[in-house]
């Protein structure tokens, strides 16, 4: 675990030529996840996402749409506010990189790079795709196109570039002693072998469209949209006043969560970006996959686009962030299959979780008069699931602190499992007659068990698992990692508890007549 108190965890910032798919709520969903994590196990979090507004695509999209450029991101930005809301996101602060603040943090490193001598003015002829935002040498193109299938034109136009090519053997000893740099190590990897092959200066300025900053002392040319976006990361902590207390708290960031179409532009030229203003890089860059539908690649021209607003609304909300969270290990591609879904919130959800929770309960109300049992004397299968349940968020922490959010959900199901297979064995609904002091032992260790699960399944289903909480009757001042172990504040005998109710309602198939 990292050493210090903060954490500091982003999205990508969006591009607003479009609406939120199923791309922007996973990764912002990933991040919140790591986030409310973060809080609970008592780290001061910082957590930002926001809209990414210059470039030359905005400028083409608001034409197309009959708008100011402005007007046009305004509304679009707020469409991703709108995300946040609808997905129950945490975010600590949303930046737009047409806000002041912003601005002149983008020209202050601007500045702080021309200082060095890292920038110079030429004359840039090549191949570029608005749709990326990116520049390709010839040798990346494929069938006259951009890698990722996007379409290229030639461009040649006044420019000033960045050195890039002088920190070659710069960036290849930092991934050296940052082994762990980028995630996963496929991707490292990539980026290592990218470096490797040489570096080209980079073209960081345009004079061919007017809607960006404007580069500092030549107003003619505005600069390019990467360098603008990703410095997003450190105008949200105030840069340039570096001595201010939320740059000093939280920068380096802890990771820049990101899909794997963009690992380029993080892990090679933002750390050289930072470096040569004499800033300390990220401590990690997460790529992680794409999203296909039902086996098909997702495209407009398919009418395939998944909009997570659809998702909340036909399988609910806690539903849908476990399902995008636990069907894929996070970090590679993934399939959404309505399927699949169905099988996860019916067989996991609703019968593992759910069940498990709803028949403890009902047999405490009905038993133990609604109130927290008395736990007496606890036998070996009673300490061993206990043992379990106490011994989850250390395991889950070290998945966590990894970005493999998978494996992490996998313990929490794995006690699951455990508290199940123990619910049986033990069948206190028999106890209660033969030996009812024992009955309220195990359900004692079950209801206790379920606290852990509900606890430490808050950062990924906050509402559902909240509720599990309510029926606990765990007061708020409880519900955080410190609250859990051998050491924490296990359920009070005698609380009394609220009439249970079903938390993960199956998922039922409409009738199709």
């Amino acid at each position: 675990m990292s050493q210090r108190d903060a954490f500091y965890v982003t999205t990508p910032i969006y591009y607003v030529n479009d609406v939120p798919h199923i791309g922007h709520a996973y990764t912002t969903l990933a991040c919140d996840v790591i986030a409310r994590f973060m809080r609970l196990d008592g780290r001061r979090v910082h957590f930002l996402t926001g809209t990414d507004e210059h470039g030359q695509k905005v400028e083409k999209a608001a034409r197309e749409a009959g708008m100011e450029p402005k007007a046009f991101t305004d509304q679009v930005s707020e469409r991703f506010r709108e995300l946040l809301r609808v997905m129950d996101f945490s975010p600590d602060d949303f930046i737009r990189t047409t806000e002041e603040r912003h601005v002149r943090a983008v020209q202050t490193l601007w500045t702080r790079m021309v200082e060095g001598g890292w920038i110079y003015l030429g004359k840039y002829a090549g191949w570029y795709s608005v749709r990326d935002e990116a520049y390709y040498a010839e040798s990346e193109l494929v069938d006259g196109r951009a890698p990722t299938g996007a379409p290229v034109e030639w461009v040649e136009e006044p420019s000033y570039f960045f050195r890039l090519s002088a920190f070659q053997e710069r960036l290849l000893r930092f991934y050296e002693s940052h082994p762990d740099f980028v995630g996963p190590a496929t991707r490292f990897n990539e980026v290592v072998s990218f470096v490797r092959q040489g570096l080209q200066d980079l073209s960081i300025s345009r004079t061919t469209f007017r809607w960006g900053i404007p580069v500092p002392g030549d107003p003619a040319h505005v600069i390019y949209v990467w360098v603008d976006a990703l410095t997003n990361y450190i105008s949200a902590l105030g840069y340039p006043d570096v001595d201010g207390e939320l740059f000093r708290t939280f920068w380096p960031a802890d990771v820049h969560v990101i899909g794997k179409d963009i690992l380029r532009f993080h892990a090679v030229y933002w750390p050289a970006f930072l470096m040569a203003a004499g800033l300390e890089p990220p401590r990690r860059v997460f790529a992680h996959g794409w999203w296909t539908n039902e086996g098909q690649k997702i495209s407009k021209s398919l009418g395939n686009v998944i909009d997570p607003h659809a998702l909340v609304a036909r399988y609910g909300l806690d539903q849908t962030r476990y399902y995008l969270l636990r069907e894929v290990p996070f970090g590679q591609d993934g399939d959404f299959r309505h399927e699949s879904m169905v099988r996860r919130i019916n067989h996991e959800l609703a019968n593992d979780y759910g069940n498990l929770v709803q028949r403890v309960l009902a047999m405490i109300r009905r038993y133990c008069e609604g109130r927290v049992p008395d736990p007496g004397e606890l036998a070996p299968d009673d300490e061993a699931l206990l043992a379990r349940a106490h011994n989850c968020l250390a395991a889950m922490r070290a998945h966590m602190e990894a970005q493999a959010l998978h494996r992490a959900l996998d313990e929490v199901f794995g006690l699951i499992g455990e508290a199940n297979r123990y619910v049986d064995a033990m069948a206190p609904w028999a106890l209660r007659r033969s030996d009812p002091a024992r009955a309220a032992t195990v359900l004692w260790t079950l209801a206790e068990t379920i606290r852990h699960v509900a606890t430490l399944t808050l950062p990924f289903m906050p509402q559902s698992s909240g509720r599990i909480l309510d029926l606990l009757a765990v007061p708020a001042a409880a519900r955080t990692f410190r609250a859990l172990g051998a050491e924490g504040q296990p359920l009070r005998p005698g609380t009394p508890l609220p009439p249970p109710s079903p938390v993960f309602p199956r998922y039922v198939e409409e009738d199709a007549g």
